[in-house]
């Protein structure tokens, strides 16, 4: 059930995955709000494709703990627990200063380019000036360049599934975040490491970001 968790550039997309993007992201960014249903006729004409893309989908999205489907009820988006906050930390914990490690040892030409444009990007930014979603859409994206940049697709999928999980707690909570941005922005140091080849100073990063990340949740509560 691997995904492709890098987001797409020139190449073509089946419809299938293209659905299945679409909607993983308008899940994560709660735009379809937890416990909402899903009716996957109403999915398919506002995506421009047919059911069976959709119901592809949603078995992914199913496993990835972004639905949950009921007997006789239906499917629904899944709740938002916070009690799901530190089991989610425990795996982050652990794996993303792998990630980040493995990142630097192995990351390609293009993907060190593509590392830089992010964080171009990043250091574009003017935070006053770039609402909640924006900030946390640019974050999406600097994990799942670093999780490509592993190069070990079971890690990369791990950690895409789990970042999304959090990404959802960070929006339910983010009008009570008083420093957003600055979590955003921390990612910079990370990736001139990892574009540095230095996988110690990354993987230090990683988990210093992940760990203030837990941190900044449980004081916005």
């Amino acid at each position: 059930m691997r995904h492709v968790a890098t987001e797409p550039g020139s190449e073509e997309l089946s419809l299938a995955e293209r659905a299945y993007r679409a909607l993983r992201d308008r899940l994560v960014m709660l735009e379809i709000r937890p416990g909402a249903p899903i009716n996957e006729d109403q999915l398919a004409q506002s995506l421009g494709v047919g059911r069976t893309p959709v119901r592809e989908a949603l078995k992914r999205l199913q496993y990835e703990r972004l639905i949950t489907t009921y007997p006789r009820r239906g499917t629904f988006a899944t709740d938002v627990n916070i009690t799901d906050l530190a089991h989610i930390s425990e795996v982050r914990q652990e794996l993303e200063p792998l990630a980040a490690a493995q990142a630097a040892r192995r990351a390609t030409a293009a993907d060190r380019a593509a590392l830089t444009a992010v964080r171009h990007e990043l250091e574009s930014v003017d935070s006053r000036q770039r609402d909640a979603a924006e900030l946390m859409r640019l974050d999406l994206q600097v994990h799942r360049a670093i999780y490509a940049a592993t190069h070990n697709p079971y890690l990369e999928d791990t950690l895409v599934r789990h970042d999304n999980l959090a990404t959802r707690i960070w929006c339910l909570f983010v009008e009570h975040m008083s420093d957003m941005a600055g979590h955003v922005e921390e990612h910079g140091p990370l990736i001139e490491a990892i574009v540095a080849g230095d996988p110690d100073k990354a993987a230090q990063l990683a988990r210093d970001h992940v760990e203030g990340f837990e941190r900044a949740i449980r004081e916005a509560i």
